[in-house]
């Protein structure tokens, strides 16, 4: 089964993977539109957001983006070797450059997330 599969997405193309803790990331779409990633500022390990709070800074050549928290939760790993090596999300966004990892704290925000499959379709 691929990691897709069971993502659930954002309207602004972030995508989280449920679980203990859940993996929050940047979809292969947000990705493609920013073109080669330059840089990547990431929160600290014990940081907590509300859903929908801005979390991360991503720069590529293109463009400067805020990346906003998919659910509310409390941070308890990030991906510090993106920091050094934030062109690495080019090469895949999802299994190896998730951005940071979760404690969630509302089980019910899952519920306003698109599956993966739906979050394609409304790209269309």
């Amino acid at each position: 089964m691929s990691f897709t599969e069971n993502i659930l997405c954002t309207k602004s193309h972030e995508f989280v993977l449920k679980g203990e803790p859940a993996i929050v990331g940047l979809t292969d779409y947000a990705i493609e539109q920013l073109g080669d990633i330059v840089f990547l500022e990431l929160p600290e390990v014990g940081d907590e957001f509300a859903k929908g709070d801005t979390f991360a800074n991503i720069e590529s050549v293109k463009a400067a983006s805020e990346i906003y928290m998919p659910v509310s939760g409390k941070i308890v790993e990030v991906n510090t070797a993106l920091i050094d090596a934030p062109e690495a999300l080019n090469e895949d966004c999802y299994e190896n450059s998730w951005l940071v990892k979760i404690e969630a704290t509302d089980e019910a925000e899952y519920e306003d997330l698109m599956t993966y499959a739906d979050y394609k379709e409304e790209l269309e």
